[in-house]
């Protein structure tokens, strides 16, 4: 029988191809609300849906099943899943026709998702809305375009095709991740502009999709001149911009509270409480099990009674009469993928 509990603010993974035991019973703790799987988890299509439909049969509401799975080097499973193209692909096939660029990304956005759906997956943390300055360790070609504008024509684009296959949306790594060079899962990248210059560029197309977004991870970045917290432990940047200027009304993620730059929060606890206190909704850890015990141990976070309900909304709603795998629409944007991974590879 299913446990019956909220989803609470804490996002997890688990180690391999199937649940162990201590998973199941670690999936069940009260403050869990859902899951993030990597490509260790992924073995074969028929495999991941067992593993989705396992993890998602636990509980009643079932837990969030999510993943990154943005394209290009950040697409974690690959073999029986259609090849999306970094987004920085579809950025240069905007800069030569915008339209083109756009029905692209939008074709992105349905084969991603759909197929996502189709095999028991809620969420995808995309579309990376950091803007590609070129000196970025991290980002690089997972971001659409230099030009704000390019960047939100095409982003709204792939969220579109996401919609379209009954998927939602987390837009990362607000304010913007795209103009340090330093990889914050091994730094502390220290993004030295003043408000303005970010607000100016970076926050642009974070401000213009605020309401096409259903979630928002935000950067383990410090912005100095602004604050002297990381973003994600910033109740200037979350509360204040994020949800009180940009009018951002869904559910915002930590990145990773086991990255580096996030340790300067202290301990697995006192980053978590730093990030919920900070605006986070849900705090995701990851790759440390040991981590994620001590802090269902020992975390006594005030979870708010309407927190379960707004993650629920989240959970994918498949279109079954549009965009679904083997649908007119999914084939013509799975040829379309590949006549652009064709062209890509010859020029």
């Amino acid at each position: 029988m299913p446990t019956i509990l909220p989803l609470g603010p804490v996002m997890l993974d688990v180690a391999g191809h199937a649940l162990t035991d201590d998973e199941r019973k670690r999936l069940c703790h009260p403050l869990v609300g859902g899951v993030i799987l990597f490509a260790r988890n992924y073995d074969n299509p028929e495999q991941l849906a067992a593993l989705s439909a396992d993890i998602r049969t636990l509980r009643v509401p079932a837990l969030l099943v999510t993943v990154d799975h943005e394209g290009g080097r950040v697409q974690r499973f690959r073999e029986g899943f259609s090849a999306v193209p970094a987004m920085g692909v579809l950025g240069k096939a905007w800069s030569v026709n915008p339209e083109t660029g756009c029905q692209l990304a939008r074709d992105a956005g349905r084969v991603l998702a759909s197929e996502l759906i189709a095999h028991g997956v809620d969420l995808s943390y995309t579309p990376v809305l950091d803007l590609d300055y070129g000196v970025s360790r991290v980002i690089g070609d997972r971001a659409f375009h230099r030009d704000p504008d390019a960047t939100i024509a095409l982003a709204t684009a792939l969220i579109d095709g996401m919609a379209d296959a009954g998927m939602g949306c987390v837009g990362k790594h607000f304010p913007g991740h795209g103009f340090v060079e330093a990889d914050s899962h091994v730094d502390m990248p220290r993004d030295m502009r003043d408000f303005d210059a970010i607000s100016a560029q970076d926050m642009r197309p974070f401000h213009t999709l605020a309401t096409r977004l259903a979630g928002v991870m935000p950067a383990h970045v410090i912005y100095p001149a602004v604050d002297s917290r990381p973003a994600g432990f910033s109740p200037f940047w979350l509360q204040t911009v994020l949800r009180g200027q940009l009018g951002f009304s869904g559910v915002i993620f930590s990145d990773d509270l086991t990255m580096e730059a996030a340790t300067e929060a202290g301990d697995i606890v006192a980053r978590a409480e730093a990030a919920r206190a900070a605006g986070c909704d849900m705090v995701l850890v990851c790759n440390r099990p040991d981590l994620a015990e001590t802090l269902l141990a020992r975390w006594q976070p005030e979870v708010p009674p309407t927190l379960s309900e707004r993650l629920r909304a989240l959970h994918a709603r498949p279109r079954a009469d549009s965009v679904c795998p083997g649908s007119a629409a999914y084939l013509q944007a799975k040829a379309q993928l590949a006549a652009l991974a064709e062209h890509t590879r010859r020029a």
